[in-house]
């Protein structure tokens, strides 16, 4: 009874149940957040707010003061009395305060506490089950009585009049009881079954579980590559970039130098010929025509001679001595009296040799000036375009050729052996393209040509390593794209690829996908979506990967098998179709070899050259 009297103690007057979120009033009344709020909003309409309890009343409605010690008391009492919190079934004779039920007598349809179980028990003998509020579950929906028996037959619960009269008169039936006991008999070797398959499934999980994290281990390993040989990569393509701007700079200023040196050399001359414009100027203002006609050999430039000129005749070799010409060639300009006098030269021949000598310079000075010009312009229009071209082409190709290495595997130079293709498939001059083609090409008789099915096979074969190439469809007709031994028979119904055991293939259609080896043919279930696939092999690990460069890129499917020779590029083409070949590679293959599995397709297309020069010191993966 003491649990009873405390449950008493920590029930809602309002709702009769145990406090959830109780609140108080300043009266110190409790009530439970959710009952009271109930009771004030009904309050507010009368305008006169009260405790339940005491009938205190209130000018305004009470605040509501969170009681949290009292919740945790209620919190303490249910996880100690369980049972108090899960069943609401009380006592039916305990009217004053509910008292939980202990039993229910199905004969009375009434719950019991411990004291008035007591009572029950010493007066009559019912049956009695587990506290209940329903009892229409446990007797007879016919009869109303008691189920007391089981029919297996019917697998139904029977009344005792249900055994003597109706369908089930005549059935084997058993007591509850025993009838229970069997079923839990059959329900425990059900559950000696289950947990084995259980035992199994917990295995699996534990196991996909480890997969999990293996799989997020490797993961968050090939995400850290990754992102270092971004890292790398960026690092190169500054480097590049700083290559290619420094040999602009370069360019720029070995050029600008020349224009500035052409510069000062145009403003020595007009200066130069500034100052010969004031000379001629003022002699034109000079009225006295015979101190003019006198004075005319002052002003006139002459060739000078060789002497005067240091004994180069008044030749410029070099534009450095170009200043140092124009320099000299102002004491040429003068020629003094005494000299015509020392020469005993007549003055009208004076006069004509200083026109003529006139007329030379300024003949030979526009020709100097014009070449001047001419080279300036040159100049200016010299930047070399295609050496930086060239510069940013070759670093960016050694870039690209040191990822497809630190990935670990090697991008081929694929050509195709015309030797080995059918009549009616054409090769491109660049032996990069195979076409079906009607017009069959005149072409020598060769013990490696295939005679029936319009295939070819590549010059060179893999024997190791790891390889990536990329091709292209035209999407019409049919193609057939993948990898054979060079023993595969020439012609024959066995000689298609995928129709042998020497050869793997993907077939290409406009309806669907599908892969082919020793005549077995299993179809993907998809559509082409895209004309550029990849093909990845791993000699040593035997794999062979096919992939739609779409995107995402899309993986088709992978062939496993153990490769005994090497294997040759094959295409079939029929009814229009065309592949061509479209990743390119070094020119002396370099078989990576390396056991690192390969965790995707990337489209890499490479050109010629050699490795990342550009790039030293510096590990990609």
């Amino acid at each position: 009874m003491a649990s009873a009297d405390l449950r008493d103690e920590l029930n809602c007057s309002i709702c009769l149940s145990l406090y959830t979120d109780p609140v108080s009033f300043r009266c110190g009344h409790n009530f439970c957040r959710p009952c009271i709020v109930i009771v004030l909003d009904a309050q507010e309409a009368a305008g006169v707010y009260s405790c339940p309890d005491c009938r205190a009343e209130y000018p305004e409605r009470p605040a509501l003061e969170k009681n949290r010690k009292l919740g945790n008391i209620v919190e303490r009492f249910l996880s100690s009395h369980p049972d108090m919190a899960d069943t609401r079934v009380f006592c039916t004779y305990c009217t004053k305060s509910p008292v939980p039920a202990v039993k229910s007598c199905l004969q009375c349809e009434n719950s019991l506490c411990d004291d008035h179980l007591t009572a029950h028990n010493n007066s009559v003998d019912h049956i009695l089950t587990e506290p209940t509020g329903s009892f229409g579950n446990k007797k007879c929906s016919i009869h109303k009585k008691v189920l007391e028996y089981y029919c297996p037959q019917d697998a139904a619960c029977l009344c005792v009049s249900c055994c003597l009269v109706g369908k089930h008169r005549g059935h084997q039936v058993e007591p509850l009881d025993e009838a229970s006991e069997k079923k839990k008999e059959k329900l425990r070797k059900y559950l000696d079954e289950l947990n084995p398959q259980k035992a199994k499934i917990q295995t699996r999980v534990q196991n996909l579980h480890h997969h999990k994290g293996n799989i997020q281990e490797k993961a968050s390993e090939k995400r850290d590559k990754v992102s270092k040989l971004f890292m790398d990569i960026k690092k190169c393509l500054r480097r590049a970039e700083k290559k290619a701007l420094s040999e602009i700079s370069r360019q720029e200023e070995r050029i600008v130098s020349q224009i500035i040196h052409l510069i000062k050399i145009l403003e020595i001359q007009e200066d130069e010929l500034s100052r010969k414009m004031r000379d001629v100027e003022e002699m034109c203002r000079v009225a006295d025509p015979i101190r003019l006609l006198q004075e005319s050999d002052i002003t006139v430039c002459s060739p000078g001679n060789d002497e005067d000129r240091g004994g180069d005749g008044g030749k410029i070799n070099s534009e450095d001595d170009l200043d140092v010409g124009l320099v000299s060639g102002q004491a040429d300009v003068h020629v003094s009296d005494t000299k015509v006098q020392e020469n005993g030269t007549d003055p009208i021949t004076v006069l004509q040799e200083s026109d003529q000598g006139a007329a030379c310079s300024a003949t030979s000075m526009a020709a100097e000036e014009e070449a001047a010009v001419s080279d300036l312009y040159e100049i200016a229009d010299d930047l070399d375009e295609v050496l930086i071209s060239l510069t940013v082409h070759r670093s960016m190709r050694d870039i690209v050729t040191g990822v497809t290495s630190a990935l670990g595997f090697h991008v081929p130079d694929i050509l195709l052996d015309v030797d080995t293709a059918h009549r009616c498939v054409k090769v491109s001059e660049d032996l990069k393209t195979a076409t079906n083609s009607e017009e069959a090409p005149d072409r020598p008789e060769s013990p490696g040509r295939f005679l029936l099915y319009d295939q070819v096979l590549s010059r060179c074969g893999f024997s190791s390593g790891r390889h990536y190439w990329e091709v292209e469809w035209n999407r019409i007709g049919r193609c057939d794209i993948g990898l054979s031994y060079t023993s595969i028979v020439r012609k024959g119904d066995e000689s298609g690829i995928g129709d042998n055991n020497k050869s793997w293939c993907l077939i290409l259609e406009d309806e669907e996908y599908s892969v082919s080896h020793n005549s077995v043919t299993k179809t993907l279930h998809s559509k082409p979506t895209c004309p550029a696939y990849g093909v990845f092999l791993d000699y040593e690990a035997g794999r062979l990967s096919f992939f739609e460069l779409c995107n995402p890129i899309r993986h088709l499917d992978t062939v496993t098998a153990s490769f005994t020779e090497p294997l040759h590029v094959a295409f079939y083409v029929d009814y229009g179709a065309s592949v061509t070949i479209t990743s390119y590679g070094e020119r002396s293959p370099r078989y990576v070899r390396t056991s690192t599995e390969y965790c995707g397709a990337l489209r890499l297309e490479t050109l010629h050259g050699r490795g990342p020069s550009d790039c030293p010191g510096q590990p990609f993966l």
